[in-house]
């Protein structure tokens, strides 16, 4: 063999790839060697199976049959036989076999190709159109009496019987080619011109077979008097040839990038896709080695990972290599290791990953993404839980008051849009559910409200509870943290008690009112907020801005649309409907059977100025429940100590506001159902069209009073 490793010796090396069981066996009968299939096939693992000799496979094999066997391989290159293999666990079957005789450096080999025809028939083999093993015959012809005698291997490699048949005029009917073989033999006759062709013929039995036609001319006096030659059958070799070839066409049409590294590091052979992809041409590409394709390479490094594929034969991993532009191209390396002419080799395949690693980066970025949606909507779901958990007083906005009503039309005026409003007005005025009923009657009602109570937050983690943090941001920041801005995404933030924020956050939250972005805590990345600000506040934010202690371009921004909640003071008819509201909330709770309120009690709330508003109101019912007996609420201690906040003329309500307050009663009690069986004109035992002229009197809409959820 030559020196020099090319690819189609080295497609040798591939026939571990064959769809065949294939062995090495000894002289001795040992397995040498035995591919992944074949070991399958008989249920071994490879250790197992270079423990065995072929007397353990083949029940039906003895000494004398493998020693003649051996004997007809040597002789012939080449057998074909059937015979019965047993698998590990004892299951004989079938197996057809091609035997071919291997002999290098002294070391005598048969490879054997097996199939399994238990079950179907076994199709064309690689070895039967590689027919016997080679075979010379020589003849000789002689002209002046057109005689010709011939060795029985000539006659063999053309399944003929008699030597005449060699004859020129006869012979020259079995080549495919027989016009290039009749201009041969022309010249040899007239010109005593040798030749040295390879023709392919078809034998007596029809078989193809390639065919070394060799001829030497005696001459004498210028005439041809005999003609020597021989024919030697080559279909093996040219066809093995062929198939190298081949598999040469193949490998260099391969999409992978392959190479021969040998133990230096450089290139000892590639294919085309090497060139291609990575842009050398091939004159460039023979001079290089793995230490210019990978920047990363050392010679520690190249020496560790030589000997690696010496102990493992082969294992995959990935790398990065460069092109001759200097862009970099991830790439997935499988490291064969190939003992070739007393070589060390490393075939590599080479695959680019490109697109792979984008995938994969795009699937990290898709991850993080949902584990921070998922934080987000845990987040959310904490929150909304305690929210759930809260009671915040109503279904509906209750009231019956001309100048509430006003408050409730700016709430409807400004929900559908997205202006920041300013909510202000006393404590206990119900800001918060004035607040609520904007977000629901907004486009944003399918995402959270988010409550920010200003006044309750420590001054060292509002600005974590506004924005959030990022991990060992802070003490005690063990994780990352959502903000509510973050929280209330697509949502509403209702920051209430906002005359409480610390004036060195004023100028952050101002930042996000202006330019709709936030940074968290610890982190270098700016996020957007879309956000509607709601705030609310019992303070007079433009003293405080004289004062020092709030922004004024702050308060312009968050004064956009501002609303005034009106003291309960200023809606005493509303008082009797909260009353009984807050009675029929409370009573349940409770276990008490109370039904109604006195007109007493409800005369003395009603000239109470309640200074703690509708919450106080709310408070004086649930104590009076606790304190009393039903079924009716009668004055008693759980009444107000403060005298009345009116003069004695405005204690007497008209006939018309008492009608008015008594028909409301009956509405809200019947979900402002008017006719029917459980409608207000049954419960005020009058005629439906009676109650619809009296609530069109008494000016009684169902719109002013009621927002919409």
């Amino acid at each position: 063999m030559s020196g020099k490793t090319t690819f189609s010796e080295v497609g040798l090396w591939f026939i571990e790839e064959l769809p065949y069981d294939v062995l090495w066996i000894s002289q001795e009968g040992h397995i040498v060697y035995a591919n992944e299939s074949f070991c399958n096939s008989l249920g071994y693992d490879k250790a197992e199976m270079e423990k065995l000799s072929m007397y353990d496979v083949n029940p039906t094999l003895s000494p004398e049959k493998w020693s003649r066997h051996w004997a007809i391989v040597q002789e012939k290159g080449v057998d074909h036989f059937k015979t019965t293999h047993r698998k590990k666990q004892g299951e004989a079957y079938k197996v057809e076999v091609f035997s071919l005789f291997f002999s290098n450096n002294g070391k005598k080999l048969i490879c054997a190709i097996v199939r399994d025809i238990t079950e179907t028939s076994f199709y064309k083999s690689i070895l039967e159109e590689t027919e016997k093993a080679v075979k010379v015959g020589g003849w000789k012809w002689n002209l002046a009496d057109q005689t010709i005698i011939a060795s029985e291997q000539a006659l063999c490699i053309f399944g003929l019987e008699e030597a005449e048949s060699l004859l020129p005029s006869r012979i020259i009917t079995h080549f495919t080619d027989p016009a290039r073989a009749k201009q041969a033999m022309r010249q040899a006759v007239q010109n005593g011109a040798p030749y040295d062709l390879n023709l392919q013929i078809r034998d007596t039995g029809q078989n193809l077979k390639w065919v070394r036609c060799i001829a030497k001319p005696l001459v004498r006096n210028g005439r041809t008097e005999k003609i020597l030659g021989t024919y030697q059958d080559i279909t093996r070799q040219t066809e093995q040839a062929l198939s190298l070839q081949l598999s040469d066409e193949i490998i260099n049409r391969a999409k992978d990038l392959i190479y021969l590294i040998d133990e230096s590091g450089h290139f000892v052979r590639f294919n085309e896709s090497v060139l291609r992809e990575l842009g050398y041409s091939r004159e460039e590409f023979s001079r290089m080695s793995i230490f210019d394709l990978d920047v990363n390479m050392t010679e520690t490094l190249w020496r560790q990972h030589w000997q690696e594929i010496l102990e493992k034969k082969s294992f995959t991993f990935e790398r990065t290599s460069v092109r001759k532009d200097k862009t970099q191209m991830p790439i997935e390396v499988t490291a064969n290791h190939l003992r070739f002419n007393n070589q060390d080799l490393n075939c590599a395949i080479v695959r680019d990953i490109t697109e792979r690693k984008k995938k994969e980066l795009a699937l990290v970025e898709a991850l993080n993404e949902i584990k921070q949606l998922k934080q987000q909507v845990e987040a959310e779901n904490e929150y909304l839980q305690e929210e759930i958990n809260r009671d915040y007083h109503f279904d509906n906005i209750i009231c019956q008051s001309r100048e509430y009503a006003k408050v409730l039309q700016q709430v409807a005026r400004v929900a559908p849009t997205d202006t920041t409003v300013l909510i202000t007005g006393e404590s206990g005025t119900g800001k918060e559910l004035l607040a609520r009923a904007i977000h629901e009657s907004s486009r944003r009602k399918e995402r959270p409200l988010i409550k920010v109570n200003c006044a309750a937050l420590p001054k060292d983690i509002i600005e974590s509870e506004l924005f959030g943090h990022k991990k060992g941001a802070f003490t005690g920041a063990v994780a990352d943290k959502a903000g509510k801005f973050e929280l209330a995404g697509q949502g509403t933030l209702f920051l209430d008690e906002i005359g409480e924020l610390p004036l060195e956050l004023q100028p952050k939250l101002l930042r996000v009112l202006q330019e709709g972005e936030f940074d968290r805590l610890g982190d270098p990345f700016t996020r957007r907020a879309d956000v509607r600000i709601i705030a609310a506040t019992n303070r007079n934010l433009e003293a405080m801005i004289q004062e020092g202690t709030f922004r004024e371009d702050l308060y312009y921004r968050l004064n956009v649309f501002p609303i005034h909640s009106i003291p309960l003071r200023q809606r005493r008819e509303d008082i009797p409907l909260l009353a009984h509201h807050f009675l029929e909330k409370y009573a349940p709770k409770a276990g008490k059977p109370f039904k109604r309120i006195s007109k007493k009690a409800l005369d003395i709330l009603g000239k109470y100025s309640f200074p703690g508003n509708i919450r106080e109101l709310e408070n004086l019912i649930e104590r009076a429940v606790i304190l009393e007996s039903g079924p009716t609420l009668h004055p008693g201690s759980w009444m107000p100590a403060d005298g009345p906040a009116e003069s004695p003329a405005d204690k007497m309500l008209t006939l018309e506001e008492m009608q008015r307050t008594h028909i409301l009663k009956a509405l809200f009690q019947t979900g402002w159902r008017v006719s029917g069986k459980k409608g207000a004109a049954r419960l005020l035992d009058v005629k439906d069209k009676t109650l619809f002229a009296k609530m069109k009197k008494l000016g009684i809409r169902k719109e002013d009073f009621l927002i919409p959820k």
